[in-house]
């Protein structure tokens, strides 16, 4: 990646929150050049920092969660519960372009942190504020991670399974990471909305709210009082063409005929049965959807006699509309996702080789910042207070109160 110029270079990004949808949105601004300042507490950090220590994590020796978001930022071990650190905070804010939290309302006000509070002190502050169930309401301090204000509250845990089957619990970040699309997209708003006015402004999101508008056409079908069809098992798919189906080595993928009228025929000589377009049972769309279960049990049998790689070479060569069902381990040798520079290399954090997922964002003539190792806990204090006007009597005072690390 080259080192010009980038849309963001100059922007100073203060991170004050914890975990991920919040953390992740200041993450795709240093991918195109913010100067982020990770503000975290002196003696515990971020609790994110040890999510692989989660019963059920993948077991590694790196801090994978913690070098995939906080990569390109610099840590500030920062007591803001104290007044001191506030002060400090207040300084920092000050010659800042965007300040990012995840607390909840309430502990904002304890803390003197709101946008009312701040924005005094620095009128071009654009203050981007993320919440698990937004601002107000009865829950508006209710905390709450993805897997509940964006999995299960908006409706996608309950419909993501076959009839009779138990909801399934959403990975890891599943829904942060999206979240933290939307929240980078506010502060984008509001930076723009300050290039046309000369102030700062509140912008905000919330994981109930990106929950929704994933599950939104469901949404809008229900609130249009549409009657909802149950999700059958695979093996009663409703239509064929929409399913999932196994190979001889056991290898799964989806396939995806929306426009089956168009490409039933094709598929079917594909495949090598063309004595299905007559077959009475699956001649018309109608009748296909009426034989479904029947047609799934061909499908099976017609796929289990080859490998995953012989369908997947036969579909593409007939323009066959599939996805495959990836497992882990195949995406390190994925080329697609390195020719788009979805993986890139992470630089300085002591593995060879190391590569990184980089945010789904891009702008033509714009190179990323490469990606470098995530800070550890307070490695970048006593630079980020000298930037600040802070001089080494003033840093020993503060490190000697306890309020930085």
């Amino acid at each position: 990646m080259s080192t010009g110029s980038r849309v963001l270079d100059g922007i100073k990004v203060l991170d004050v929150g914890t975990w991920v949808a919040s953390p992740a949105a200041p993450t795709i601004m240093s991918d195109f050049g913010a100067e982020v300042i990770k503000i975290e507490p002196p003696r515990t950090g971020d609790p994110y920092r040890q999510l692989p220590a989660v019963p059920g994590m993948p077991l590694s020796e790196h801090n994978y969660s913690w070098l995939l978001d906080s990569r390109n930022k610099k840590s500030l071990a920062l007591d803001v519960t104290r007044p001191e650190g506030r002060d400090v905070l207040q300084a920092l804010v000050a010659r800042a372009d965007v300040f990012v939290t995840n607390f909840p309302p309430a502990l904002l006000a304890r803390l003197g942190l709101t946008y009312e509070d701040l924005s005094p002190v620095n009128p071009r502050l654009v203050y981007a504020s993320l919440t698990a169930y937004g601002e107000v309401g009865d829950e508006a301090n209710k905390p709450g991670f993805d897997v509940n204000a964006w999995w299960a509250r908006s409706g996608m845990m309950d419909l993501v399974r076959p009839a009779g089957a138990p909801p399934t619990i959403s990975l890891p970040g599943m829904g942060d990471h999206p979240t933290s699309v939307a929240l980078f997209a506010s502060i984008m708003l509001g930076l723009y909305q300050r290039l046309r006015t000369g102030r700062g402004s509140k912008v905000s999101s919330s994981l109930m709210a990106s929950g929704a508008w994933a599950n939104s056409i469901f949404i809008q079908a229900m609130l249009c009082g549409a009657t909802m069809v149950e999700r059958p098992p695979r093996e009663q798919a409703l239509n064929a063409l929409i399913n999932l189906y196994q190979c001889r080595d056991d290898r799964w993928f989806v396939l995806t005929l929306l426009q089956e009228e168009r490409d039933w025929e094709r598929f079917a000589r594909a495949i090598g049965r063309a004595d299905l377009i007559a077959d009475t049972r699956f001649a018309t769309l109608k009748a296909r959807h009426a034989n479904s279960p029947a047609l799934v049990k061909i499908l099976d049998e017609v796929f289990a006699r080859r490998d995953w790689a012989e369908w997947r070479a036969i579909m593409e060569a007939h323009d066959i509309t599939f996805g495959a069902i990836a497992r882990l381990e195949d995406l390190r040798d994925d080329r697609q996702m390195v020719a788009t520079e979805t993986f890139v290399p992470l630089e300085g954090a002591g593995i060879p080789g190391l590569l990184t997922v980089m945010s789904p964002i891009q702008v033509a003539g714009q190179s990323k910042v490469a990606p470098t190792r995530a800070p550890t806990l307070g490695e970048h204090t006593d630079e980020v207070l000298r930037a600040a006007g802070y001089d080494e009597a003033a840093i020993r005072r503060l490190r000697d109160l306890g309020v930085i690390g």
